[in-house]
């Protein structure tokens, strides 16, 4: 979609050239969702390609993403042998409801900053316990758990024209055992619900819930936790307010899908 309202485009070679944030700027990295719709409010896009960020940087501390590292770039990264929970991420990327296309332009730190519920970057970050970095314009980048990073639908903790700089997903995280479950009403369709649990020998289950629910929500267990366990511990950390309703799924499909992916999850790692 042409944005007929968008009067400049700069080019910075470092973040710190747009010091002062005003009402009409707008960070361009992929421009998937930016360019589907009107944007009656931009008039001037600031292209974060032009900052140079490697992609991918793997190193014995785990791997970090830039924010304008692109879907097919990750995708295509092949993580070391000890790095088990390495190909969550093709499945995280294959749960866009997106053409190849989409996945040669869409960015990670896009996917991320949109917290839509069924948005798989988030998933895959806040399930393998990632670490972003902010960059305000006014002050020192920060750095912000991915639990904490989204705060509901199309919500995060992001302030007017802070920037994702990068995701850091640590080794440990990395290292663990994974298992995967998400549905869709269609064959390659939205989620409707998606979980991933982690766990390493003989460590802590952490189970993810992502797109049933509004935000994500993650829950740690000692040891190797009972069915009813894991069903108690679900109701307790999504309250019937937080459960997604849309086309895609209504809550009480949702909550029945997590309840049963949780129990197949658990079975799948405890053996």
């Amino acid at each position: 979609m042409n944005l007929n309202t968008v009067k400049d485009l700069k080019r910075p070679k470092s973040a710190d050239e747009i010091r002062q944030w005003r009402d009409g700027y707008a960070w361009l990295a992929g421009g998937t969702w930016l360019f589907s719709e009107q944007q009656v409010h931009v008039d001037t896009l600031i292209d974060l390609h032009t900052l140079g960020w490697p992609s991918l940087t793997a190193g014995k501390d785990g791997l970090e993403i830039a924010a304008t590292c692109r879907i097919a770039e990750l995708y295509d990264f092949r993580p070391p042998k000890e790095w088990r929970a390495g190909p969550l991420i093709g499945e995280c990327c294959r749960s866009f409801l997106s053409s190849f296309k989409i996945w040669n332009e869409a960015t990670v730190g896009g996917n991320v900053c949109m917290s839509l519920p069924a948005s798989p970057m988030v998933s895959l970050v806040v399930a393998l316990e990632g670490v972003l970095t902010l960059w305000p314009r006014d002050g020192a980048p920060r750095e912000v758990l991915a639990t904490n990073f989204v705060t509901g639908n199309h919500q995060n903790v992001l302030a007017p024209g802070e920037l994702l700089r990068s995701v850091r997903l640590p080794a440990e995280a990395l290292s663990k055992n994974f298992a995967f479950r998400r549905s869709s009403l269609t064959h390659l369709g939205r989620s409707a619900v998606l979980l991933i649990g982690t766990r390493a020998p003989a460590g802590d289950l952490i189970l993810t819930v992502t797109a049933a629910t509004a935000r994500p929500v993650q829950m740690r267990f000692k040891g190797s936790p009972s069915e009813f366990e894991v069903r108690d511990a679900i109701d307790a950390a999504v309250p019937d307010s937080l459960w997604f309703d849309d086309v895609h799924g209504s809550p009480p499909h949702r909550k029945h899908l997590t309840y049963r992916f949780g129990e197949e999850i658990r079975k799948e790692l405890e053996a």
